[in-house]
Order: C-alpha cells, then structure tokens, then sequence
C-alpha cells in the first residue's frame, strides 16, 4: 500500500473508533437521564463499523481470505438483532480498535524501512563555474559535481573531489562510527556529511545510484508476503466454522441466545491474521537496522528454514581482490625499499595488481618517483627505469630468466605455494631485491560466522569458486567446511545449487555478476552488495549493506526468532480465545465482557510480535 492510501486508511480507522466511542458515551449518558433512545445511539455508533466490515470482507474475499473478519460481522449484526445494541457498540469499539491497534504495530514494525524511504534527499546542490544552483536529484548527471554541505545525505553515488569528506554511514550499514573518506575515494548515496562541506564527483545519476537501489528493495520488502502469512490466513478461516458450531451448541444445549452472542463476540481471528506479519515485519526492519535489506517476508521465513549454505569465494568469504600479503625481501634489503621501487614502476601499468601495490605504498607514506622507459609484457611482468636503476617486476621467470634461484627466492615460492599467494618478484640492475606477496586474504570475521551458523542450526556449509583449487583448499580447511568447490563456471555453480536443493533448503551467498544465476535459483540468495554488484542484488531474496559476512549469520538469527516468535502469538493467542470462547459458551462471559477480553488478547499477541524488533541473543 502506497503512502497516501496507507494515511488515508489510518484516518479512517481512527474516525471509526471515534464515532464508535462518542456514541458508547452519548449513550450511556442519554440512558443515564432517563432517556428512551440509548440503544437507537448505539445501534448508530456500530452501523459504520459494520459497513466498513462488509467492505473488508469483500476485499479479502478478493485477496482469497474470505472469512476473516466475518466473525466480528456476525457478531454485531446478530447483537443489533436479538436487541443487544449496547453489546453491539462494545463490539465495534473493540474491532475498530483493533484496526487502530493494528496500523500502530505495523508502523512500529516498519518505523525503520519506513525511515530510509523518507529521508531521501529531494534536492542536490550543483556547481558550475564557481556558482552553486539548487537541483532535483533527478537531474544529476554523470560528472556533475555536487556541493555536499554538513549535515546533508548524499544524493547520488560519486567520487570524494575534496581533500577528504567524514560521512556518517549508520543508515546504510549499522555502523555507528563516522568513516573517513579521500580525495578519490568512493562514496555511496545515503550517506551523511559528518564533516565540513566538500565537493562530490558524481558517477551515476541519482535513480541509478545506491540509494535508490536500496530504496526499490524497501518497497519490495514492504508488499511481499510470507507462506507463512498465507498459512496463517487458511488457519484463520478454520476458526469461522468452529466458532459458529460452538456458539450454535452453547445456544442449543442452554436455550439462551445470549451465550451464542458472548461466544462469537469472544472469537478473535487476530492471532493469525495479524501477529504473523507483524512479526514479519519487525523482522524485517530489525534486519534493515543492521544493514540487511530482506525482500519481504517471504525470504525471512525462507531463511529461518535453511539447512545448507553455499559460500562463494572470492569477495564473500575473503576480501576479494589482490591484497599485499607480505614483503619478502633478499639479505640486507629493506621491506620499504622494495615496496617503493615496485609501487613506482607499478604506476606505468594498468594491471589490477599495480593498484593494489600503489595503494599499499601510499598506505606506508612512501614517496613514488616516476618511472620512464617501462614497458610492459603482459601476463609475465613491467620493466623500466626508476631513479636511474633499470627495475623488473614480475614473476620469478621474467625477473631471473634462466639463472640459478638464490635460497631467499625459493623460500618466497615455498611461501607463496603455502599460502595460495602469487609471488611479486623485484630486482634492480639485474640483482634481486625482494618479492611481494599478493593473495585474497579471508574475511577475519569469516571463522566466527561460520561456527554462529553451525550453532544455529545449519547442517552443511560449502563453498564454490571459480578460483584454483589450491587457494580454495586453503580457504576450507581454515573454516572446515563441508565441501570445497573450485575452477567452477557459473553453469557448474548452477548444477550444485540444484543437487543441494533436492537434499535440504538452500542459501546462496553470493558478490559478483557470475553468482546471479545461482542467486536467483536457490531457495534463497543473498548478495553481499556492499559493494554495488547490482546484477547479484537484484537476483538476491536478501542484499547485505555492510561489508561483514557476519551479518550473514546475523541475518539468520534474526529469521530463526522472528518465525518463532510468529508460531508463540498464533499459539498462545488461539489457546486464549479458545479458552475465552468456552468459558462465554459455559455462561461465565457476558458479550461485553468478552468483547473485552478479547481486545486484551489482542493487544498481548500484538505487544509479543512486536518483540521481533529486539535483537537475536546471537546478533
């Protein structure tokens, strides 16, 4: 339901409950002074309410949950009729404030979903030639730069074009401190400015930018359904004929057509039709407060069955990318000088690796002088002249040719081999300096993670990749998986997600645009999106924010108590208008007494669902 109708239904049910009220009290007033038209006023209070039923039940007879509220229906039409109309107002005050109940527990639940949509930022602050001009974000363009002012949220994707920018991340991944960012760093819309104003580089428009993103699965996640609630909705219509064949029997077997009443007014289908997507909800909000966009309630029960999980490798359960590992270096050479000399000669090339060498130069403060002369054989290794030392850079092959390995480097390539890492070998005039060792490091989070998931209750964890089996075997036997998978392809990935699935229900945890397939077929994806794969996000049931595969675990927890605190308010609840119901059918209950308790059963299972907002013990 869209913002407006969703304001325009709360108005109404409130108008309801207030009519419904004003006419209890006028009521009771008149009868109190001796007037003859009480039950006429009250019988006007409960027309309204019971209007609004009709419309509901059609509705839902539409959505395929006919039965529902037909209960409350027959129950205030049935107390006008037998000439109960003080009954029948008590009836529709408690219903109607059940739908005030209800719009209050819903907006609880999706207060934080609901709070990322609304702040959206409107407009952008644009800056051409020196002068600044107010926009709509949705004529940012690629290559505007942005003015971002303190205390305002990014409204697009970009590029730091500022010495540094100090944005406060919390809405997007949970993390409470503020991050340090610099000049061509990076930066997602959603953010907060938690620094001085500083000039953003955009790089894609607003409706393509993170945020917007984010904001397309919020919408998803707030108009799914969950089996679960489909399950709940079939129970409920159970509950129609039962309590007609009670309260027919409490009518038959005692002849008072008052006992009837008191049983159909005490029924009560909201345990089910109500306490289940609350807590599903919450649910889902709670996961978004931690920076995991769950699509609905679907997935989040999904997930709290889940007995296999399936890691990808590279970006999921490692960092990904090349990452400098360590500084091997020949006698008497220092670590920093064969970093800088590498990180320098690295400038000429475009290789994925140079970057990472030049960050972790910079990293260390060391100055890069500028190569010249360099050239480039691709796949083998660079060479050029750096500070007038002629510098080779690559695999031991093209930096030693054919000549004997000294000790260091064999240790290096023993090292390497150990480690799954790829060996950087530098030399200078034709004398080994040292070697840098470039590998995909594991999450450090990742060992925790995986034992939060065993605990909780996964039966089999296993990992596919694309990469060699030497660095995948490594990688599994530090977090004893199950089975390890490696030089597979997309299709292979595919063939293994479907021969899990026919052995238990199965998650797919996934980073990149070759995991889509494999995303989208699982019982449920989730999409280690931190950092914009929007292929996998979009096949994923579940987006993770944050860059923390803890939050897979997290996110686990959270569905495993959402669904049982869902099964405690339908339990708890039935057994309590079940035991309401006999007691009316026995006599003990009048209607209006059972009106009453039945809004108190009401707001119990409400208050219970809502509970589902609270963290996990494990999160």
């Amino acid at each position: 339901m869209e913002n407006g109708s969703a304001s325009t239904k709360r108005l109404f049910n409130r108008l309801l409950i207030a009519g419904a009220i004003l006419s209890l009290i006028f009521g009771l007033v008149t009868q109190a002074v001796g007037g003859s038209f009480a039950r006429a006023v009250w019988t006007a209070g409960t027309l309204p309410v019971i209007a609004a039923l009709v419309l509901a039940i059609w509705h839902g007879f539409k959505a395929g949950r006919a039965g529902l509220d037909t209960i409350a229906f027959i129950s205030m039409s049935a107390a006008l009729a037998i000439g109960e109309a003080l009954a029948a107002n008590v009836v529709a005050i408690m219903y109607a404030g059940g739908a005030v109940l209800e719009d209050y527990a819903v907006s609880r639940a999706e207060r934080d979903l609901t709070a990322l949509i609304d702040r959206a930022p409107r407009i952008a602050h644009r800056l051409i030639n020196a002068h600044i001009e107010d926009i709509p974000v949705d004529q940012i363009a690629v290559d505007d730069v942005l003015v971002v002012r303190s205390g305002e949220i990014l409204p697009a994707d970009g590029f730091v074009a500022s010495d540094n920018a100090i944005l406060d991340e919390s809405a997007l991944t949970g993390e409470p401190m503020p991050v340090t960012h610099f000049s061509g760093h990076a930066v997602r819309s959603g953010c907060v400015n938690a620094g001085e104003t500083y000039h953003l580089r955009v790089s894609a428009s607003a409706g393509e930018s993170t945020y917007a993103g984010i904001l397309r699965l919020v919408s998803a996640a707030q108009t799914a359904r969950a089996p679960f609630l489909r399950l709940a909705d079939r129970m409920a219509l159970l509950l129609l004929p039962a309590s007609l064949l009670l309260a027919g029997g409490a009518w038959f077997f005692s002849g008072d057509v008052v006992r009837a009443l008191a049983v159909l007014v005490s029924a009560t289908p909201c345990p089910l039709i109500l306490a289940a997507p609350v807590a599903f909800i919450a649910g889902v909000s709670r996961a978004a407060r931690l920076g995991i966009l769950v699509k609905g309630g679907g997935p989040l029960e999904a997930l709290a069955n889940i007995r296999t999980i399936i890691f990808d490798k590279t970006g999921t359960l490692t960092v990904g990318g090349a990452r400098l590992l360590s500084i091997e270096t020949a006698p008497d050479v220092s670590a920093h000088q064969v970093l800088r000399l590498a990180a320098a000669l690295e400038q000429a090339s475009h290789h994925v690796i140079a970057g990472s060498i030049i960050e972790a130069a910079k990293r260390e403060g060391l100055d890069l002088p500028m190569p010249s002369n360099a050239h480039e054989a691709h796949g083998s290794g660079l060479d050029g002249v750096v500070e007038g030392q002629r510098l080779r850079i690559g695999s031991h092959q093209f930096v030693f040719g054919d000549e004997a390995l000294a000790p260091w480097v064999q240790d290096v390539l023993q090292k390497a081999t150990e480690r799954a890492a790829l060996a950087v070998f530098v030399s200078a005039d034709g004398k080994g300096l040292g070697a840098l060792l470039m590998g995909d490091e594991l999450r450090a989070d990742a060992p925790l993670a995986v034992q939060r998931l065993r605990q909780n209750g996964v039966q089999r964890i296993l990992m596919l990749t694309g990469d060699r089996a030497d660095a995948a075997a490594m990688i599994g036997s530090t977090l004893d998986l199950d089975l390890v998978l490696a030089d597979c392809t997309p299709a292979e990935k595919l063939e293994v997600v479907s021969a899990e699935q026919e052995r238990a229900q199965v998650l797919m945890v996934g980073d990149g645009i070759n995991d889509a397939p494999a995303l989208a077929i699982a019982h449920v994806g989730m999409a280690m999106g931190a950092r914009g794969a929007s292929a996998s996000s979009q096949a994923a049931d579940i987006v993770v924010l944050v860059d923390q595969i803890g939050r897979v675990a997290d996110a686990f927890a959270i569905a495993k108590r959402t669904r049982s605190i869902a099964w405690q308010s339908i339990v708890a609840g039935m057994a309590l208008s079940g035991a309401a119901m006999v007691l009316a059918a026995f006599g003990f209950l009048s209607p209006i007494e059972g009106a009453l308790l039945q809004e108190a059963i009401d707001v119990a299972v409400i208050l219970n669902a809502l509970r589902a907002l609270a963290p996990p013990a494990q999160a």
